[in-house]
Parts: structure tokens; sequence; C-alpha cells
């Protein structure tokens, strides 16, 4: 297998305003290229939508659908056309969990030149969303999604990747009113998708699915003794339909408030 690895690296969040705050952790992701599933289901620790010590669900990504048929269609929708080799990199299910805080599809052509990325954002209310930005020039987007309880939803992403080869990086500069507000990047090195491997990385990095939920609600807990102001849940349908009232109001300048305390 070629295209599958396994990434271990580290995950860096800074925030700059309104309280400076910064976080660093030990983790790994796999890149799963989507033609080797039934390969990687051959592994004795590792199991697509079956149970193992590692496994990959397909109904925690892409709304449930076949998932090269829903890459397709995203990309379709945004006018690209249809990809050739899909590779996903998320985080494995340890002993049957997992919570992919950010997961991210590279879409080449037959000749292997990228076509575009697809972002699949997930927050802790069960929510999905995805931004696919096509490949050539800068990957942007307006925020579109209810993902911290510390960061409103008027803001801006930009997105600046190293695709998966003997390294790959993901970082996200997140804006709001044009300043810098948040930084966050994973970057890990490439091991083979073996057993030897993943059984060596359930000892170095136990529970590590667990561990990055109990991550997200510790440093909210930071955040909150900082004095960091909480924007409630805002539910993506409500955003969606913001964001429509937006675009007709922006004719007749009367502005749609989109975010609720």
């Amino acid at each position: 297998m070629t295209g599958s690895a396994i990434y271990v690296g580290e995950v860096v969040h800074q925030r700059h305003r309104p309280k400076r705050h910064r976080l660093r952790y030990r983790v790994f992701s796999i890149l799963i290229d989507l033609d080797e599933l039934p390969e990687l289901d051959c592994l004795k620790y590792f199991g697509w939508d079956r149970r193992a010590l590692f496994a990959f669900n397909s109904t925690d990504h892409g709304q449930g659908q076949g998932l090269r048929e829903w890459a397709t269609a995203q990309l379709r929708e945004a006018g690209l056309p249809a990809p050739a080799r899909i590779r996903l990199l998320c985080y494995p299910r340890i002993l049957g969990y997992v919570f992919n805080p950010l997961s991210v599809w590279f879409c080449d052509d037959i000749s292997g030149k990228p076509i575009a990325t697809i972002y699949e954002v997930h927050n802790t209310f069960g929510e999905r969303h995805t931004y696919v930005l096509p490949v050539g020039g800068k990957q942007e987007a307006d925020k579109e999604f209810y993902v911290s309880p510390f960061i409103g939803l008027d803001c801006r992403y930009q997105f600046k990747i190293v695709p998966p080869e003997e390294r790959v990086r993901i970082a996200i500069n997140e804006t709001e009113a044009g300043e810098p507000l948040l930084y966050a990047a994973f970057s890990g090195t490439r091991r083979d998708f073996t057993d030897a491997n993943l059984l060596k990385l359930f000892f170095s990095h136990p529970l590590m699915t667990l561990k990055v939920t109990a991550g997200i609600h510790w440093e909210a807990l930071r955040l909150l003794l900082k004095g960091v102001r909480v924007h409630g849940h805002v539910p993506k349908d409500e955003i969606s339909a913001a964001r429509s009232q937006r675009r007709e109001a922006d004719h007749v300048s009367e502005p749609v408030p989109l975010s609720r305390d």
C-alpha cells in the first residue's frame, strides 16, 4: 500500500486575543487512500466498518453516503471535475471511539495533480460542515459553522497545507475583522500503515482519541477561567438561514446578526 500512511506529530493552537492561550499535544492521524480500504481491512489491528483495535467507519465522514460518491458530489457542486484519487486524513477509532474536529480530503485527478481540498469540520454538538476549496490559489473561506464557544461566527479561515508525502502539514489562520485571532496546525511525519506501527502507537499514544475530547473540555475550562467571552451555540440550520438573509439584506443594506450570546 503506497497511498495510505500514518502521520505522527503534534497539534498546536495559538489564540492571539483577547487573552493569549496556547496548547500543544502529541497526536497521530491516518491517511486513507479510499482505493486501498479493502487491503487495509486485512490487517490484524485495523478494521474498515467493523470492530478492531483501530478502525475507520465510513459513517464518521461524508454524511453517511458512499465516501467516493460524496466527495465527487462535493466537487461537482463547487464546479470542479470528479477526482480520480481520494485520500482522507483523519483520526482513527481507537477501541471504538473517535472525535474528528477536522478531517481533510485530498482530491487528485488521474495524473495525480491536486484538484481540491475538502475540509470537513465537526463540532461537539454532532454537527458537521464542509469547505470545498480548489487547489492552485489561496484557500480561504468565511466561517459558516459553529465550532468553539469562545469564537464568534463573523470570522474567516485561511488554510495552508503541505500535502501528505514524507511529511504533512495542515495550518489554519482564523481572523476576525481582518485581525489574527487563532492559529491551529497539525504537523506529522510519515510511517508505514502496518500492524507493527499501529500496535506501537497504541502504547505510545494510549487512548488518544478519548484524550482529544478530554483535551477540548480541559482547554475550555482554562479559557473560562481566563474570562474569555462565551458565544452560545448556533445550530447549523440557523446559520445557513442567517447567511441567506444576509445575502438578501445586502441588497437593501440591512445587516443580519450571525451570533448570539
